[in-house]
């Protein structure tokens, strides 16, 4: 018989994202090693970037429980009047409304720990009864949103069912919440909540190294690391990297471009490398790109004619970018968390077998893992010449080959026989 085990995610199909596919896909492997997931997800969450074409993979064998969620943004896109009112969207404008910026001082004052947090009391009312049953033998909590991670603490303490708290993220130490207007007292109400759900919890997960060391010494006690990862199913039938035109060089970035991801060095030492020299050049940035990097490019007339914002495309849709690139671009962050930035599309990227070529930490988490893979390499936003010779030996094919036995270690059943390891261990004790 296999054991249940209840995920409770904010992000879910149709939701894109590396949230989304970090649980999508276990949910998709876990049966394989005896523990049937069951999801518990918003009805009608208010989310940021959709991809229907994901809902394509959620198993009709999944049960998926959706239970209505209130979001203040709802209230404050009929006060704007507006589609995006997310704190968060609003931030990478360079003006912004009164109304706008009240509701940047809300997010960071008045909802603790984030906007999300008006479903945890209805949705533990909820499943009281389904946990009491015995229903389930396990519960996950993935954050952020880490409100999230309160339903599995009050679950917790009721009814002392095993439960385990997933942080993408890191939570009091989140860079995200160094650039909102909060005050001291709210951070410190943050790292109360924290402690309490890794106190609490029966074992928590991370997704690098870095952020596993920082949680392990703000609470002394084992951290699990879980990456993200790829799923050799994803890649199209007969997919085949483009070969090689000497003619031709195209850089493909795939993701979103905000307010903490600057590929701004980047584009001025693609200029600068390629501007004079008459080779034809791409730049395509696939997904949603701030109005500060648009304008940059804009205000340039050779960026202007070099560079393409195809837009966000379906997961199934990003492929056939993939195909047509000769080095994939990565744009990690330059902040504090810079050293465990680990987006989950590194994994998908070195999938691919294309090199892979990234701005942020040169000895962070991302780094070590595409050197010990083969797979690219990673420049500090401030390394204009190492950037430029980056981009010259992609341009003349001089990367080399991956490992791709280094990479498999990724692969979304590998990591999946690793959570249902975790999950027996913490059902156990």
């Amino acid at each position: 018989m296999k054991k249940k085990v209840l995920i409770i995610t904010y992000y879910w199909p149709p939701s894109a994202g590396s949230g989304v596919q970090r649980w999508l896909k276990f949910a998709k492997y876990l049966p394989q090693f005896d523990w049937e997931p069951v999801i518990f997800t918003p009805e009608n969450p208010d989310f940021d970037l959709q991809d229907e074409s994901l809902l394509a993979e959620v198993s009709g064998d999944l049960e998926v429980i959706k239970f209505p969620i209130w979001e203040p943004y709802q209230l404050l896109n009929k006060i704007r009047g507006k589609k995006e009112a997310h704190p968060a969207r609003v931030m990478d404008q360079s003006a912004k409304s009164w109304i706008e910026k009240a509701s940047i001082w809300a997010r960071a004052n008045l909802l603790v720990p984030d906007p999300r947090v008006f479903w945890v009391k209805p949705s533990v009312k909820f499943l009281f009864e389904l946990v009491r049953q015995g229903q389930f033998q396990a519960i996950i909590t993935t954050g952020p949103p880490h409100s999230m991670h309160l339903i599995g603490k009050a679950l917790k303490e009721k009814y002392q069912i095993p439960w385990i708290a997933d942080f993408r993220d890191p939570w009091s130490e989140w860079e995200f919440l160094d650039t909102l207007p909060m005050n001291a007292r709210i951070r410190k109400k943050h790292q109360k909540l924290e402690q309490e759900v890794l106190q609490q919890s029966d074992a928590v997960l991370t997704i690098s190294p870095t952020f596993q060391a920082n949680l392990s010494r703000l609470s002394g006690r084992e951290i699990k690391l879980l990456t993200n990862g790829y799923d050799p199913s994803d890649l199209p039938v007969g997919f085949e990297k483009k070969k090689k035109e000497p003619k031709t060089f195209h850089l493909v970035y795939t993701g979103i471009i905000d307010a903490i991801r600057n590929p701004i060095p980047l584009l001025k030492a693609f200029k600068e490398e390629f501007g004079e020299t008459g080779e034809e050049v791409k730049f395509s940035f696939v997904g949603r790109v701030s109005d500060t990097v648009r304008d940059y490019v804009k205000a340039d007339d050779w960026l202007s004619q070099k560079v393409e914002f195809p837009g966000y495309v379906a997961h199934e849709e990003v492929f056939s970018f993939y195909a047509q690139a000769d080095a994939l671009v990565l744009i990690l962050t330059n902040t504090k968390n810079a050293k465990g930035n680990i987006p989950g599309k590194l994994f998908e990227y070195m999938s691919t077998g294309i090199p892979i070529l990234a701005l942020g930490d040169p000895k962070g988490d991302s780094a070590k893992i595409l050197k010990s893979a083969k797979a690219g390499a990673v420049y500090a936003h401030s390394d204009f010449a190492g950037i430029q010779v980056g981009l010259r030996k992609m341009a003349e094919g001089e990367s080399g080959e991956s490992s791709q036995h280094e990479i498999n270690q990724y692969s979304r059943e590998n990591l999946a026989k690793s959570l249902a390891q975790i999950l027996d261990e913490s059902t156990l004790s």
